[in-house]
């Protein structure tokens, strides 16, 4: 009797310290990005959210994120821009339709509701690590994240040199988890 009361302690405390498994989708999240564009900043985003996100603030080695965005879907307010973005040189949308990120850690920060997550990003076949900062806000759908991080891009074989682009950009992330 002993054991299967210890068996049931054990199963409770076992499902309270796991992840709750929240759906990433484009409803109430965008996915930008700001670059220097002839030294003017210049916004982008993207749609197509998609994925999931595994995550207890008191159980962060449980904890995950894996989510993808379509990289069609390219949007700088300026078409001829877009169209540009999406040929070969720059995104290859034809032959890489989606960009994704897979954490592989989610560590807690010294600041309450912040965190921190490590992880690989893909973009055009190309896979590179990347950590960055970031706040889960509880609401009535679940969480919301949100996060930024800078990359430089020619590190994914988008673009190569040029005097106009910069090649830093900055990738600023409000993602709505629903329960």
């Amino acid at each position: 009797m002993k054991i299967l009361k210890l068996l049931a302690i054990a199963t409770i405390f076992t499902l309270n310290v796991n992840a709750q498994t929240y759906q990433v989708t484009d409803a109430n999240s965008t996915v930008g990005f700001v670059i220097k564009n002839f030294g003017i900043k210049t916004n982008g985003s993207l749609t197509g959210l998609n994925g999931s996100v595994n995550f207890n603030p008191k159980a962060l080695a449980t904890s995950t994120m894996n989510v993808t965005v379509n990289a069609t879907t390219i949007n700088t307010d300026n078409n001829a821009r877009d169209k540009h973005l999406k040929k070969e040189e720059y995104f290859n949308v034809e032959k890489f339709t989606q960009i994704s990120f897979v954490s592989t850690k989610i560590t807690e920060s010294t600041v309450a509701g912040r965190f921190f997550v490590v992880g690989n990003l893909t973009i055009k076949g190309v896979t590179k690590s990347v950590q960055f900062g970031f706040t889960a806000t509880p609401n009535t759908l679940g969480y919301k994240f949100s996060g930024e991080f800078e990359i430089n891009r020619r590190d994914f074989g988008v673009g190569k040199s040029s005097m106009a682009l910069s090649d830093k950009l900055k990738v600023v992330l409000n993602i709505q988890g629903n329960k």
